[in-house]
């Protein structure tokens, strides 16, 4: 049986990619970003950003090395195997298309191939006490934050049990999509939102950290992130699928939840 998510024999790629992404993902970095990059002034087509994402390898993923594209379809292809809600397949399908960020991104910002700490890994809330639930968190002495008289605490600039929605989350795909998604204005559920926005925050869904952030709301949603999380994970093999072959069924999904419509503001 193949043993996902091993970090202890990974490769130095991986661990130096979680090493520059705890260091620099800071409070002042992610509200940056977000005024940055969050302004989806590129009109681009659903089925080009799939296409692109063909050239795109996750560095932060310990378990594989094909191009995202491929993941993204070995994701969807489980769900809609296993009979469930077809916006859930869709899901599947476009969790991952933020990394399309690296198109326009560059060295500094961690936004490019080269330098992914900005796109890719395992999230975190900044802003307060980073868990020691994190992958490798021995780095975690190295953010600035955490000599920060206050980000340094446990409930850092938040309340108790605001709730995620509330909170600022490392900058990278999740939250790209998510407010590209909220931006164009689609009619996937609260569910599919939600699933997109937190896929990668491991501490908290994997790790039962932030629970004295969480609200009832999150306790609700986490059901549908494990869930989900199961595809994500357990669906990662060598197998190449033929993308034109599956674009005619998912694109119906497209036009369903997206109304109408492929072309859309990055």
């Amino acid at each position: 049986m193949t043993l996902f998510r091993n970090y202890t024999s990974t490769t130095e790629a991986v661990k130096h990619h979680y090493y520059k992404m705890r260091s620099n993902q800071t409070l002042e970095h992610v509200n940056r970003l977000n005024h940055k990059y969050l302004d989806f002034s590129r009109k681009m087509d659903f089925w080009d950003i799939i296409k692109q994402l063909e050239d795109f390898v996750d560095v932060s993923d310990p378990d594989i090395t094909l191009p995202n594209a491929q993941h993204l379809y070995q994701t969807a292809e489980k769900i809609r195997e296993d009979n469930l809600p077809d916006w859930l397949q869709l899901v599947g399908l476009i969790h991952d298309m933020g990394k399309i960020i690296f198109k326009w991104g560059n060295d500094l910002d961690g936004t490019t191939i080269q330098e992914q700490w900005s796109i890719v890994g395992d999230t975190f809330i900044v802003g307060c006490q980073l868990p020691t639930e994190c992958v490798y968190p021995e780095f975690n002495v190295n953010n600035p934050d955490m000599k920060h008289p206050i980000y340094n605490t446990k409930y850092g600039i938040y309340k108790p049990k605001c709730g995620l929605d509330n909170t600022k989350i490392a900058f990278g795909h999740d939250e790209y999509l998510y407010q590209m998604l909220l931006h164009n204005k689609t009619n996937l559920p609260i569910e599919a939102l939600y699933i997109i926005r937190y896929h990668s925050l491991y501490p908290w869904h994997s790790g039962n950290a932030y629970q004295h952030l969480t609200n009832e709301h999150d306790v609700k949603m986490l059901e549908w992130v494990k869930k989900f999380n199961k595809y994500d994970l357990y669906t990662k093999s060598n197998k190449i699928f033929n993308l034109d072959d599956l674009k005619v069924y998912y694109n119906k999904l497209v036009f369903k939840y997206f109304n109408n419509n492929t072309l859309l503001d990055w």
